[in-house]
């Protein structure tokens, strides 16, 4: 017979069979006392009926491991012997706290009742029948009433435990997704403001190298377009780490509009690089995430054209429609390979992807013509 999961097989803890143990003796020294000098004469011999109540006690130690077996085996071996006055009040109980069929437990209950009716005990010979009937249902109903009572209980009781530790375990996961979402924007945002700004610096720092001789000039105009991207990158860095610290409420965000795409393309051209910019549609101030986001897709479309194609002739086409913002970075196939070959972590892509992904838009990215184009397209937010 199936017993209620958690207790199966074996006592939850050393002291429930302690206590079970403790339980056993106690009431098979109460039975066999009370028996060998109760004033009942039974069929059998008081010292034989006194041993017997010691054996029906004894086998309390198995009532939640075995509680129906022990409810017939106290049925019936009590019925026999006329053993056991207070250690049946304990089988009927655990029989009800610890059985998970409760048809189980009113079969056993009833076919008590219908024994003690049937064989009632000696003292019963000078009782009426309603007398023998009512002490009957006492005798049976309250102990597998209290008994049903407690295992229901401790059903609960298990069953929020049980929904408290998945709860906790959900709520760990969750945490841990949480983080693992949080290191990836963290990686995003440094890879934006840190490694497109430095890899640009590094075009410069290269072509600064190559003019600083025979055209100071340049060099010079050079030299302040590198130190205006550290600061950049400065300041950048700064509203990232203060993110980190205060949150993103916390920082005010900035709006870019279409003279920081200028600005951008600027820089690329002015380190060597052939850009052309296009802007279709009426030029009007996009929403601030897509603002956002385009000048990311721009700024690291051009980088990428920086560290593998050289100075291949590129350009940006920038298309502000009524619904949506298209955006287009094309490079031609590169005459030469690039004079500063620049480290790649390959995440430059799949950040701008979630960006886009992030803002209901669609992303594309792969080789054209032999050379290579990044495009994308931002759903404008209902006015």
């Amino acid at each position: 017979m199936r017993v209620r999961g958690w207790w199966s097989g074996a006592w939850p803890t050393r002291r429930s069979r302690a206590f079970d143990v403790a339980i056993a003796v106690s009431f098979a020294g109460l039975d066999g006392v009370f028996m060998w000098f109760a004033d009942q004469k039974f069929w059998l011999p008081p010292p034989v009926v006194s041993a017997c109540s010691v054996v029906l006690g004894l086998a309390l130690i198995v009532r939640r491991t075995h509680p129906v077996a022990l409810g017939v085996f106290a049925v019936v071996f009590g019925t026999v012997t006329g053993a056991g006055a207070f250690s049946t009040l304990i089988v009927l109980y655990s029989l009800a706290a610890y059985t998970a069929s409760r048809r189980t437990v009113v079969a056993i209950a009833v076919g008590c009742y219908v024994a003690s009716l049937v064989f009632p005990a000696p003292t019963a010979a000078t009782e009426s029948f309603l007398a023998q009937s009512i002490f009957g249902i006492a005798f049976v109903g309250v102990p597998v009433l209290l008994g049903l009572y407690m295992g229901a209980r401790k059903q609960l009781l298990a069953s929020l435990q049980e929904r408290a530790a998945r709860l906790e375990r959900e709520q760990h996961l969750l945490a841990e997704r949480a983080r693992g979402e949080e290191r990836t924007r963290i990686a995003r945002e440094m890879h934006d403001v840190v490694a497109n700004r430095i890899s640009v610096m590094v075009v410069h720092a290269g072509a600064l190298k190559a003019i600083a001789v025979r055209d100071p000039a340049r060099a010079a105009e050079t030299a302040s377009v590198i130190g205006d991207m550290g600061r950049q990158a400065l300041e950048e860095l700064r509203h990232v780490v203060g993110v980190l610290r205060q949150g993103e409420e916390a920082l005010p965000q900035q709006v870019v509009t279409l003279a920081h795409l200028r600005e951008l393309v600027g820089q690329s051209g002015a380190a060597g690089l052939r850009v052309d910019l296009t802007i279709r549609g009426e030029e009007r101030p996009m929403p601030a995430a897509v603002g956002r986001t385009v000048y990311r897709l721009v700024q690291e479309a051009l980088t990428n054209v920086h560290k593998h194609a050289g100075a291949a002739d590129t350009r940006v086409d920038l298309g502000l429609l009524p619904e949506a913002v298209e955006v287009e970075i094309a490079n031609e196939p590169p005459t030469a390979g690039p004079e500063h070959r620049l480290p790649s972590g390959g995440n430059g892509l799949v950040g701008l992807r979630e960006r886009v992904t992030a803002l209901g838009g669609s992303f594309d990215a792969g080789p054209r013509g032999g050379g290579y184009a990044v495009r994308a397209r931002l759903p404008l937010p209902a006015s």
